[in-house]
Parts: C-alpha cells; structure tokens; sequence
C-alpha cells in the first residue's frame, strides 16, 4: 500500500486497468463523475475524488473511499479502514461497521449511483471523454445493476495476513 495518497489528475489516461472508461459532467456535480469498466465486467465509479465506489462483476460493492476512508468488504459488512502514519510506519486501523451504519452508506451509495443512471437515461449527464476497448460498455445498467444487487455486498476480499 502507498505511503501517501494523491488525487488522480487524469483517470481517463491513467485508468489503464479499466478497458472502458467514461466521464460525465452532471448538473448537480461540481466535478466531472468517471466511470470505468474492467475486461471482467467489474465497474468502479468515482464522483471526483470522494467517494469511490468499485464493484464485483456481480455488482456487490468490493470497496469504496468515502468522507476519507476506505471500506472493504467483508462479506456481510464493510471494514473503516484508516491510515495512521509515522515517520517509521503505515499502520492500517480496521472498525466493521454496525447494521445501522452499513444501510446508511448503501443507502447513500445508492442515492449517488441512482442520480447518475438518471441523468445518463435522461440525457443531462454530459459525455466529456471516453475511451473504449471494442463496444463500450451499457453504463446505465451497469449501474442499475449495481443498485439492484442482492447481496449488495461482495464476499469478503482476502486479506495479506498469514
């Protein structure tokens, strides 16, 4: 894991893992909302730089970065994720979230994602750049996909530790 994080200046060139990628300007965003799409299908949408929310093929939320946290899954609940630095070390702090916490982050996750299908289906959402591997890819349903999923969460990722 990098030791500092910096904010991506330009996802549609450096995104290079997602085969498909897309930017839109919203009407209700100040930043332009980017998306892209891995050769598996997996989709990650980035409302600026907070939040970020990536997907499993299946549309399960496998992690998201939001109010400056990470979140994982860990299969029935997200893992807050926090970095706590020191000159010596990165130590990774983990708090799972209560029942309650994770159905408001969905909730809001899904508020975000549903305002972005809406616009893309209604046409306001504004294509700035794109690139494509072949056929781009149905963003619209990839997204309603996302908000539809059941489960909504991933299974859990594996962790580093032996």
């Amino acid at each position: 894991m990098a030791r500092h994080e910096s904010d991506r200046e330009d996802m549609i060139r450096e995104a290079t893992a997602l085969r498909n990628r897309i930017e839109w300007q919203l009407p209700s965003e100040s930043e332009p909302v980017f998306a892209g799409v891995r050769s598996e299908g997996s989709l990650s949408v980035y409302f600026g730089p907070d939040p970020v929310y990536q997907f499993s093929p299946a549309g399960g939320l496998r992690r998201a970065y939001s109010g400056g946290f990470l979140f994982r899954t860990q299969g029935t609940t997200l893992a807050k994720l926090h970095r706590e630095r020191s000159t010596e070390q990165t130590t990774l702090l983990r708090n799972d979230l209560t029942d309650d916490e994770l159905a408001q982050f969905l909730c809001r996750m899904d508020e975000r994602l549903d305002q972005l299908r809406q616009c893309i289906a209604d046409g306001s959402a504004i294509q700035l750049r794109s690139v494509s591997d072949g056929e781009p890819p149905d963003y619209e349903s990839l997204i309603e996909s996302a908000i539809k999923a059941s489960p909504k969460l991933a299974p859990a990722m594996p962790t580093r530790r032996q």
